[in-house]
């Protein structure tokens, strides 16, 4: 099933790598990648959309556990 997630990250060094490594590492495959710099350029606002078998409230629990990830949220592709 694919997913989209909209995330808002701390704007630091490596905080993309570490959002898509931990997809991966939960059996999600990333599709596609679409971001922007916030106004106050402390923060990021990131879409991923991602397919997987697993349950997507997995995957929302193991990104909020980010020190980067200020907030995620995910919703079924349609």
């Amino acid at each position: 099933m694919r997913y989209q997630l909209d995330l808002t990250l701390r704007r630091a060094e490596g905080a993309l790598v570490r959002v898509l490594g931990a997809a991966e590492r939960r059996g999600f495959r990333p599709l596609a990648v679409d971001g922007e710099a916030q106004p106050d350029g402390d923060r990021w606002h990131l879409r991923l959309t991602v397919e997987g078998d697993r349950a997507d409230e997995n995957l929302r629990s193991q990104l909020a556990k980010l020190y980067d990830c200020l907030a995620v949220e995910v919703s079924p592709c349609r």
